[in-house]
């Protein structure tokens, strides 16, 4: 009996220690984290901003016509003197011919009027002759006067009339080259306005041309934060369409507060020579100021923070060995998404900022 005892009291302690091993081999929780570092040693900021292109050019006919193609499509990187669109060119082709053919029967009737203008001249100079002699009846004189005033100004009527085919022949040939629509500055293609078989009006916007050689990052910043911002405040911009970080540069501050939210819109200029930023993409800006208030404390996410039952504050910070401890903090003041935190934390440290709510003292993390 004893036997069969012992027996059964090592297959419990066999159990007993299998399910410890259970409970130690239990998988580590998954966290995001960040890590403190000296980039953080400020009072940043973050916000949300939209990327707007640096300029907008709205590119028309000159003319009404019918839009016969158009030559480029939107998000198309245009260069100036591109041709984007075309117009129905017969109206126009129709109209150079008849103003080159008025011009030919203009030039002709200059010829005429030099032929009639050469000979009135000639009679004229040989009648001189004899009037001076006095050999030459008064009316035959002022005969040839006559003939030769008519003649003159016949032939200036002819010139003023080849002049103006000329001009109307310019204007129709202008007319001809306006059925054609050239990108006037670079740039990358907004939005087609029209489309092939549509009539377009004068002034009426076939497409945008955006120049997105620098865009601006506009930011809606509020009242009791804007006088902490001036045109030289370094910025770090983070787009995650493209999983691109920037540097900001110069920044232009709006001077007049929206009524209803009390915001200063401000824009900050970033270079994109390599066209990635695109309008409308959303950024996340953060405004690393180092007024007084910076020196020897950062800025975390203030979701990171947590409160005890006893009111102390304190964060899940990460050990060497991955392990998950509270960390006490005493936090200052909050910009945005972060706090100031002026003790408890140094840099080098790492701290969860999602999924604390798992954690109990000295879990193991993941992250």
């Amino acid at each position: 009996m004893k036997k069969y005892l012992f027996l059964l009291i090592g297959v419990l302690a066999v159990i007993s220690c299998s399910e410890n091993k259970k409970v130690e081999q239990k998988a580590p929780t998954r966290v995001e984290t960040i890590v403190v570092s000296p980039g953080m040693m400020d009072n940043a900021q973050t916000y949300v901003g939209i990327v707007e292109e640096r300029e907008a050019t709205a590119v028309s006919f000159t003319s009404m016509g019918v839009v016969k193609r158009i030559l480029v499509k939107e998000g198309q990187v245009v260069r100036r003197g591109q041709l984007l669109a075309e117009m129905d060119p017969t109206t126009s082709s129709n109209t150079v011919e008849v103003a080159h053919a008025s011009l030919n029967q203009a030039k002709d009737m200059v010829k005429q009027a030099e032929a009639t203008y050469n000979q009135a001249k000639d009679a004229y100079d040989r009648m001189k002759l004899l009037h001076d002699n006095g050999s030459l009846p008064e009316v035959k004189w002022i005969e040839a006067e006559t003939r030769l005033a008519q003649a003159t100004s016949a032939l200036n009527t002819a010139r003023s009339g080849v002049a103006s085919a000329v001009a109307t022949e310019k204007i129709a040939r202008k007319g001809l080259a306006d059925t054609r629509l050239y990108a006037p500055v670079s740039g990358v293609i907004g939005k087609r306005q029209v489309v092939a078989g549509e009539t377009a009006l004068p002034s009426q916007a076939v497409v945008n041309i955006l120049d997105i050689s620098t865009v601006k990052v506009k930011v809606a910043v509020p009242e009791t934060e804007i006088g902490s911002i001036n045109t030289g405040t370094p910025t770090s911009i983070k787009v995650d369409a493209i999983g691109r970080s920037y540097r900001g540069g110069r920044i232009e501050k709006g001077v007049q507060a929206d009524a209803l939210t009390h915001t200063y819109d401000i824009r900050i200029n970033v270079g994109n020579g390599d066209f990635k930023l695109l309008p409308g993409m959303v950024a996340n800006v953060r405004f690393n100021s180092t007024g007084a208030q910076g020196i020897g404390s950062m800025s975390i996410p203030v979701t990171s923070v947590q409160k005890k039952s006893d009111g102390t504050l304190f964060v899940w910070t990460v050990d060497s060995n991955n392990a998950a401890h509270r960390t006490r903090v005493t936090i200052g003041e909050t910009r945005g998404n972060y706090v100031t935190v002026v003790d408890g934390l140094g840099s080098g440290q790492r701290i969860v900022t999602e999924g604390y709510q798992k954690l109990s003292e000295g879990t193991k993390v993941v992250y």
